[in-house]
């Protein structure tokens, strides 16, 4: 197969605030259009390194990013860097430290916020610094991007959810509420993506805890939600890891996932397991 790929990871995201208070994606699933899985992220529940274990399929231990300040390059084949090998076209409009991990570090906004560089890892790039930087407005980044470039692999990365679970913690309206208007948005979107027969991975890099904050090992820092929509996905019952997100976005967009594990059990006209 070779399709075009959106890979969304809503940052902060718990499991169970997705399948109770995303109503629209829910609604898809309903109406036979989407599959919800449960996941567990990988340790330390954190940004940085579970943005690398998303797209490398490296687990924190391995990759070196073990915490959110260590700012470098990544050492691994990511999504990216793969797709570009293939001769692929690569997007993102993500927070900076995606930026750090697969283009340049450290980050300089003003050569890296606006990026559109050929030459470089992810070529099309629209990078913000805030954590409150509005979901709204880095879904309409993406949506530039998808339009303007036709991109193959497409991230979109907001942070609102992170940031208010930050501020009033994981059993609290305020991180429940912004998780709906997240779901809001993605209902603006999600029909286009589907009528161009986009594949569509919604995640999280990891969840949330009461002591506004994460890294450990709750159940609602570690068990994130997997939305796939989409035409080669099997929306059968399966297990499938944070580490094998890359390798099964790779065989989506049908290139050379090297040695990354492959959910086999997500796609279409495989075997189940």
């Amino acid at each position: 197969m070779s399709k075009k790929v959106i890979l969304v990871v809503l940052d902060g995201l718990s499991y169970s605030v997705a399948h109770h208070c995303m109503g629209y994606l829910n609604g898809l699933i309903k109406a036979d259009s989407a599959t919800l899985y449960k996941l567990e992220c990988e340790l330390p529940s954190m940004s940085r390194p579970l943005y690398e274990c998303i797209l490398t399929g490296i687990p924190p231990v391995e990759s070196g990013i073990v915490n959110n300040e260590i700012v470098r390059l990544s050492h691994f084949d990511s999504i990216f860097s793969l797709a570009r090998l293939a001769g692929k076209t690569t997007a993102a409009a993500a927070y900076y430290w995606v930026s750090e991990l697969y283009n340049r570090a450290p980050f300089v906004a003003n050569r890296d916020r606006f990026t559109h560089d050929e030459s470089l890892t992810i070529q099309h790039g629209c990078f913000y610094q805030a954590d409150h930087y509005p979901d709204d407005h880095l879904f309409m980044d993406a949506e530039y991007l998808r339009s303007q470039y036709s991109p193959d692999f497409l991230l979109i990365h907001p942070m609102n959810i992170d940031d208010v679970g930050h501020k009033f913690g994981f059993d609290s309206p305020q991180y429940r509420n912004t998780a709906r208007h997240a779901d809001i948005i993605l209902s603006n979107y999600i029909p286009t993506w589907i009528e161009q027969d986009y594949q569509i991975l919604i995640t999280s890099d990891h969840g949330m805890n009461n002591d506004r904050s994460h890294g450990g090992t709750l159940p609602e820092e570690c068990s994130v939600p997997l939305f796939v929509i989409g035409s080669q996905f099997s929306h059968q019952p399966c297990d499938i890891e944070q580490t094998a997100i890359c390798g099964t976005i790779c065989r989506l967009l049908g290139i050379d996932s090297l040695n990354k594990s492959v959910c086999e059990g997500l796609l279409q006209g495989e075997s189940h397991g």
